[in-house]
């Protein structure tokens, strides 16, 4: 018995192999985008235990030195913007302003050396350090998704499947224009 071929078996091979393209290049999309959607529930997390620390270290420092109230009333201010942000973009604004009056409370203790000889001062101070540790390497991994997804979503061929399935780019979690500079407290 010959085989023979028709015509539709070579557009039958064209199908499979285009849904199969479809198939795996869909596939690794929705990948990627749960690796940047659980590398971000980590930063969530990272931020959400110094948002719940820092009360602690401010009350610590109000008790102990006289506190600027403006410093006190951005932070309230800044944790109050993140538990009410309803997307990544207003969180990652939210934890933005948030390190300005951090970094603006850390050189407010700088001024009362006897509150760091306090053992709670110095333990909030050793868990806030290991919280601003855990949050830039969830920054960093978090970004690091997202670059791994912005190239899949935006290399030839895979764009193709990107665009007939609404995938977009991600925004990177970026520093503040600024924050390299330290702030300056004046009493």
């Amino acid at each position: 018995m010959q085989y023979k071929f028709h015509w539709w078996h070579a557009v039958l091979a064209i199908l499979v192999v285009l849904v199969a393209w479809l198939w795996t290049g869909y596939n690794g999309l929705i990948r990627a985008s749960a690796e940047v959607s659980g590398a971000w529930a980590q930063v969530e997390t990272s931020y959400q235990r110094r948002f719940d620390l820092v009360p602690n270290l401010v009350n610590t420092v109000k008790g102990a030195a006289k506190f600027e109230q403006e410093t006190l009333t951005q932070i309230t201010e800044a944790r109050t913007q993140w538990l009410n942000a309803g997307n990544r973009e207003g969180r990652i604004g939210a934890a933005q302003g948030f390190e300005g009056a951090l970094a603006r409370l850390l050189v407010t203790v700088e001024s009362y050396p006897q509150l760091k000889a306090t053992e709670a001062f110095r333990d909030l101070m050793t868990q806030l350090e290991g919280t601003e540790n855990r949050i830039a390497t969830s920054r960093k991994d978090y970004n690091d998704r997202v670059k791994e997804f912005n190239q899949l979503v935006s290399l030839f061929p895979r764009n193709i499947v990107a665009s007939m399935f609404g995938f977009a780019p991600e925004k990177y979690f970026e520093s503040v224009a600024g924050s390299e500079v330290a702030p300056e407290v004046k009493f």
